[in-house]
């Protein structure tokens, strides 16, 4: 079992940054591969970005070259910073863990509880 809990949200200008954590306990960090996801109200449940056990990372294009994911192997957490925001980037922001990179929700076992992002035009 994994235990991720994500924190760093929080209301924020178009134009502003954030930077999200996913603090993760249980098995082994090195052992998973972890992305970020958001959902926005009344929208399916969507991709951010991705990244291997060693620090390989992929993302959607709706966030390129204003996300980047790290992770810190010895802290057991994992970041996003969000750079540029935009109103469209309001979400509840999900971090998961799984034994693949992958864009697919189905593609991660654990799951932490979520962080609402709010951006303000």
């Amino acid at each position: 079992q994994v235990q991720l809990v994500e924190s760093g949200g929080g209301l924020v200008q178009a134009g502003g940054s954030l930077r999200l954590s996913c603090a993760a306990s249980g098995r082994t960090f090195t052992s998973y591969a972890m992305g970020w996801f958001r959902q926005a109200p009344g929208k399916e449940r969507e991709f951010v970005g991705t990244i291997s056990w060693s620090g390989t990372t992929y993302y959607a294009d709706s966030v390129k070259g204003r996300f980047t994911i790290s992770r810190d192997n010895v802290k057991n957490t994992m970041y996003l910073q969000m750079n540029s925001l935009k109103p469209e980037d309001t979400a509840v922001y999900y971090c998961a863990a799984g034994r693949l990179t992958t864009t697919l929700r189905t593609g991660y076992d654990y799951w932490g509880q979520g962080t609402q992002v709010t951006v303000s035009s």
